[in-house]
This record gives structure tokens, sequence and C-alpha cells, in this order.
């Protein structure tokens, strides 16, 4: 997979680079000599026109009746995001961080609705698109933005357009598909923590209608977090990337975009802190000891410790191929195929207690495959009438090897007892879907539109775990050590959901420059299977239900009539239930030898409600202002947990008081201004703040694995040249050097397991790029 796609990157490098030269004297408008300069740019009086395909269709973002943000590749860089991550403050009721002790996974939730727990064999709750093809897991989706065109996240359920149905909303990126003239550029960048980075894209046609572009990027960084025990770093990156395009265009009314993309990562481990004390189980009076306690008055000073060795690391290998063909058949009517193969290589280890203590290390090793096609028909009268049909398949496998090493979990007399556990999994998803969606505008500046999707999700699932525990203490009492292993546990599951979602809306074009609209959309998130089943009883019920959302969204969308200023708001309420709830517990306290399960239970049903702004302005001396702002309340209408019941050993009363990853407020103000040089060269500076409230990290409520109200400031400055050929960027993140936590390991069960991680340090980076 990686010679395919490494070869045909360098095969289409090649191609451009003996034939870009013979297109010069035919692409006039090809140099970067006849681009708009900066100072022209930075003349820009008004607001540009955003398009989107929220809706499978080029529309402009203030007709969407639809809460979606968009971002061009220029906006991602003002934002100073390297990756998808960088989203993070930059949309209202919207976490995007990375995930979980993992250099390649991504957590997001949208208007308090996402994945709760990182293992592969959970499904995401907001779907994640690249080029229209669905990512099914989070690891590999922290996607680098070396290429990219544009971003739209969509709030709210998506189960009437999009391939996969999800229940919090979609992430949409849009890689640059190859130009029709040749253009390109090279880029290079350091900072602290040891940065450096490489950047570059190549683009033009080629001969009679063949066009093809390339682009890649190598990031490299020291890591932030040091172990004092090693002085050894880690939290660090280490991503190759590459995407290639083919385009074949003889006709309006014909265009295939063939696409490969591999990316490779290998990164040391990505640790965070205990914030609870450890403990460990003393056989076989099962009592426990303390073995590390944290200092709650002292700020994290990223250094931690690990038990697993210094070689033990992270490594990904992700990559993919993809066919995009457009067919116009007629003034009205228009084909579209997606057809898509993906593979996912991921071999980590985790240290998540964080701590020189073998409590909860795990390696995690899965390969995962999915190939998926997805079919439109789409219809448009050339005025009042637009609808898109739709069927889609995916087919996904994602066999795993798991380890989880706790030789400091248990003592026999004092002794410690080794310990582990071997998993075996192998997941496969088949999933089939239809779809309609329609658009009529029925008397003038009133629109309805309809949707609905039916989709059916079939899973298999087959899971071995064995445990194997050893002592030089080889007596618990008069039973030998080794017997206590029993045999492995081993179950099956296998089954298939169904469900209808229907989508509705009645948008008013009040006047032209002002849009009101009405919305009631459903989600479906299908059930599973757990795949943190250990034992023989937690198998009975391992088997979960789906979860499903209706939201109901009021919107108003407004631009002045001369473009320099712009206003979008959405109030929304979503009734959310069956929330597949990931806990940790104890199923035996006090037992010779406990058990530590982690059910998942259809425990919750939730409602939100919220308030999203978006609001940006410009003025004649080149000052642009924007801002985002929402508010949620995010709540449990019910959440059945044994542990709330006051006659249960583990009763805990405010276990569930809060929603894990959604703060009541989150807010971004963000303002750039543009010097004209003499000389026809320009200077950009910009700054911004970004507010995010009260966040608890898991859905176990404990005070450790939340994160106060905090806020974050950034600059940057950019030069660029008049000719266009030139441009400087620097700048700096968390300006203030703020420490905060954005995720949480939580298995308090095993050895008291509560690991905060925390966002990067302050830190500043430089970067040239030539255009050409």
């Amino acid at each position: 997979m990686k010679r395919t796609y490494l070869s045909s990157a360098i095969g289409l490098v090649l191609g451009l680079a003996f034939i870009a030269p013979l297109q010069a004297q035919q692409a006039a408008s090809s140099p970067a000599a006849s681009k708009p300069t900066a100072a022209k740019q930075a003349e820009a009086k008004e607001l540009q026109e955003v398009t989107v395909s929220a809706r499978r269709r080029d529309e402009s973002l203030e007709k969407v009746p639809v809460a979606v943000t968009a971002f061009s590749g220029e906006d991602m860089k003002d934002l100073q995001a390297n990756s998808i991550d960088g989203l993070q403050s930059a949309v209202p009721n919207m976490n995007i961080v990375q995930g979980r002790g993992s250099s390649s996974a991504v957590n997001i939730f949208i208007r308090g609705i996402g994945q709760p727990d990182a293992l592969q064999t959970f499904d995401p709750g907001v779907g994640m698109y690249v080029d229209d093809v669905y990512y099914s897991r989070i690891q590999g989706a922290l996607i680098s933005l070396f290429d990219v065109e544009r971003v739209e996240v969509l709030r709210g359920p998506q189960g009437t357009l999009y391939g996969k149905n999800s229940t919090g909303g979609a992430v949409k990126v849009v890689t640059k598909s190859p130009p029709e003239a040749t253009e390109g550029s090279v880029e290079a960048g350091f900072g602290n923590f040891g940065r450096r980075e490489g950047k570059f894209y190549l683009g033009g046609p080629l001969a009679g209608a063949w066009s093809a572009s390339i682009a890649g990027a190598v990031t490299r960084t020291d890591g932030y977090v040091t172990d004092p025990a090693t002085d050894h770093n880690y939290n660090d990156e280490n991503t190759k990337a590459v995407r290639g395009k083919l385009r074949y265009h003889p006709s309006e009314n014909f265009d295939a975009v063939l696409s490969l993309d591999y990316t490779k990562m290998d990164t040391g481990l990505t640790l965070g802190q205990p914030v609870s004390s450890l403990t460990q189980t003393v056989l076989p009076l099962n009592t426990t000891v303390v073995l590390y306690t944290p200092n709650p008055n002292q700020k994290y000073d990223f250094k931690t410790h690990t038990s697993l060795p210094t070689n033990d690391g992270q490594h990904l290998k992700h990559g993919g191929a993809a066919l995009n063909m457009n067919w116009k058949l007629s003034d009205q009517w228009n084909f579209k195929s997606i057809t898509a193969f993906r593979k996912l290589d991921s071999d980590s280890y985790i240290d998540i207690d964080a701590s020189k203590f073998s409590l909860g290390d795990v390696l995690v090793d899965f390969h995962q495959k999915q190939a998926s096609q997805e079919l439109q028909l789409q219809y448009d009268n050339g005025s009042n009438l637009q609808a898109v049909y739709g069927l889609y398949y995916l087919r996904e496998t994602v066999p795993s090897h798991q380890e989880a090493y706790a030789n400091d979990l248990f003592s026999n007399g004092g002794v410690p007892v080794s310990f582990l556990r071997t998993i075996d999994d192998d997941l496969t998803t088949t999933t089939y879907a239809g779809f309609a969606h329609m658009n009529w505008e029925f008397v003038p500046s009133w629109t309805l539109a309809a949707g609905v999707r039916y989709s059916s999700d079939h899973k298999d699932y087959d899971r071995t775990t064995s445990i194997f525990w050893n002592s030089t203490s080889l007596y618990l009492g008069f039973i030998p050590f080794p017997a206590l292993n029993g045999s492995p546990v081993a179950f099956n599951g296998n089954k298939r959901w169904n469900a209808w979602t229907p989508s509705v809306s009645l948008q008013k074009q009040i006047d032209p420059q002002t849009m009101a609209y009405v919305s009631a959309s459903r989600g479906f998130k299908s059930g599973g299977f757990n795949g943190r089943a250990n034992s023989a009883a937690e198998t009975l019920t391992a088997e979960y239900n789906p979860e499903y959302v209706w939201t109901y969204e009021l919107g108003l969308k407004w631009r002045s009539a001369d473009n320099k200023l712009q206003a979008n708001l959405a109030a929304f309420h979503s009734d959310y239930t069956d929330f597949q709830a990931r806990v940790s517990e104890v199923q035996n306290p006090g037992a010779m030898r406990p058990t530590f399960a982690f059910p998942v239970i259809n425990a919750a049903k939730l409602k939100m409600d919220g308030v999203e702004f978006e609001g940006a302005a410009v003025f004649d001396d080149g000052t642009r202002l924007s801002a985002q702002v929402g508010y949620m309340n995010a709540r449990y209408a019910k959440f059945t947990d044994h542990r709330l019941n006051p006659s249960d050993p583990l009763y805990n009363p405010s276990l569930h008081d809060h929603v894990p990853f959604s703060p009541t407020w989150t807010s971004r103000l963000a303002a750039t201004h543009a010097f004209n040089l003499s000389s026809g060269s320009a200077i950009t500076i910009g700054a911004d703040w970004a507010y995010r409230g009260e966040t608890w990290l898991s859905v176990d409520n404990y005070a450790a694995l939340s994160q106060k109200a905090y806020s974050v400031t950034g600059l940057f400055g950019v030069f660029d040249s008049a000719d266009g050929h030139w441009q400087f960027r620097t700048g700096v993140r968390n300006l203030g050097d703020k420490v905060y936590k954005t995720d949480g390991q939580e298995f308090s069960s095993v050895g008291n397991i509560r690991t905060a991680y925390y966002g990067m340090p302050r830190n500043w980076y430089a970067n040239l790029r030539y255009n050409f």
C-alpha cells in the first residue's frame, strides 16, 4: 500500500515537472506576478462570498438553512491551525482536540454529542469527511491541513444527505483540486520545541483534458512533555503526508478526479498527568495502598513519568484512494459517483495512568480497512426545484490485538503480581443506506426542504480475552496464582439495526440581505458490542442499543447591502435518547479477586438548548473583526446507573451531574489589520482571544477530570511581497502560557486511574513560503 501511494505521487511529480513547462505559454494566467498582489488583497473593502456544499451542491453560505461554519485554507492559517484540532473555539458549541493519549486521534463533540470512548469498537458521533469520503475511525482523523481548500462544520444531525448517519454533526474537509493554470508553492518553517516543517504544492494542466496536482508535508517536533527520570521528551510530532490528484475533464458534461493519499506518523508516547491518587490492591485481603498522590495545588509543569520503555511509541499508516466522477446527463440532471478504499494500520502504546507504575499500560494494534460507494442523482430545474437522490454502501473490517500490563496493580502479601491481559477481536460493519432530499420554492421567497433516509447497519463482532497472573510468592492462601488465570473469555455478537431519519426545513428570504429558517431533523447512531467486556458476566450484557436525537432549530442569516457586515444566529433544542455511556466500576467489591468492568449502558436521556452567533465586519482601513459565541445548556433528563442508588455500596449522587465536553459558553474574538507599504507589499497583523467555560472530561464526573473556565490568546503577523511570490508568517499560540486540560482517561476502577491531557504550552513558529 505504501509503495503504491508513494510511487503514484512520484509519478505525478515527474509528470508535472516535464509537462508544466510545455503548458506555460498556454496558461498565461499561471505566473505568480499575474495573481492579485498583496496590496490589492489588503485593499479589499467587503466580505467575500462564501460557497459551501453542505447540501451536496454549491450554495452561498447565507442561503443555506443549516447551521454551518466555513473556513478557507487562508482562514485556517489565520487560526494558526496545523491540523483539524485548530478549529477548537472557532466554531460555537464545538469541542475538537487531540484525543485520549493518541498522537493521531481526534476527539470531536458538537452540541454535546460525540464519542465518549476512544476504542475502535465505538462509532463517532460526529462524521469526518475528506472530499466526501467518510472516515470511520477517530484514529487517523487528526488531519494535517497542508493542502486544504476549505473546511465546513455542520452542526446538528446529518441524516438525509451524508454518507454515514451521524447524530452530532459533520466536519467536511475539501482539498485542493488540480488547477486550470500551473501553480505551486514551497514552504519551510521552524519554531520552539524543536519544530521544523516543510510543505509543497504543485498543480496544473497536463495534455489535453488532463490535469494533476500533488501536495506534501513533513512536520517534526521534539515534544513538550519530559520524563524527569530519563529526560526523554514525549508528546512530539513526526508526520509525513502526501496527496496526489489526477483529473480528467474532457467536456462540461464529464469530470473525474482520482485522489491518492498517504500519511505516516511515528511518535513517542502521548502523556498526560495522573490527577487522582493511584492505588494498588493487596491480596488476599483485598485492601488498597496508595502508590501516588498528586498535589492539587501544584500547576502541571509538563513533566510526567512513564513505566514504558522509550522505544514504545505510537505508529500509524493511513492511506486511501478515491474516485469522484460527475456526469451532466442533461440541463436538469446530474449523476455523481464516489468510490473509495481506505486502509489504516495503528500500532500504539498508551500509558493510561501516566506514572512510573505499571497500572494501565496498553498496546493497541489494529488494522482497519473500509470500502465505500456512494451514488447520487441530482436534479435542478434551474428555477424553484432541486433534489438529490442517493444510495450508500460501506463495509469496514477492524481486527485488533491488544495487551494490557498492570504489574503494580496487585500485590500478594507485599510481593508484586505480574498481570497481563490479552485481547483479540474482530469487528465487521456493513452499512446500506438510501436517501432523498428536495428543495422547493413553492411561492417566491418561501422554500420548503424535506428529506428522508433509511439506514441499515450490520455488525459482526468476535472477542477473546485472557488473563495471565504470576508472582514470586506463588501462593494466595493455598491456591497457586497460575491456577487463577482461568479459561479465556470469548463471545460473538451479530446484529442489524435499521432506522428512518427525516428532516424538514422552511426558509423565508425576507429581503435580499436577510434569510430566516426553521428546521427539524433526526439523527441515528447504530448500536454495537462492548469492546471492553472482560468477564463471562459482562458478555451477557455486551450489546448496547442505538442512539437517536431530534434537533429543532431556528436560524437567521443576514449580510449588509454593502457586504461589510455579516451575522448568523441559530437557536436549537435537542432531545437525545439512549446515550451510549461507557462507565467504570468494580462489579464485585470485596471479593478475593475483584472484577474491574467498563460496561456500556444506554443510560441516559439528554436535553440540549443553545444559541449560536457568528459575525464578521470589515472596515475601509483594512481592519477585519470576527466573533463566534455559543451558549448551551446540556443536562440529563434521566441517567440509569445503579451507583446513583443510595443503597448501592458504590453510591455517588454527583456522578452524572454534568454532560461531558459540553461547556455552557464557548466564544472567540479575532481581529486582523492590513498595512499597505509603498513598495506594493503588505503586512497583516492579527490577534484572537478564545474562551471556554467549565468542561467535564468524562462520562463519570470527578472534579479532578474537569477544567475550570479559561481563555487563551494568540498573535500572528504576515508579510506578503508585492509580486505575490513571497510570504513570511510568524505567530505565537497560547501567548499567556495557560495550563489547561483538553481531554481525559477515566478508568477509576483500575488503580483509581484518572489521567488528564493538556493543551500545548506557549509556542511560536516562523514560516517562509514561495509561490510560483
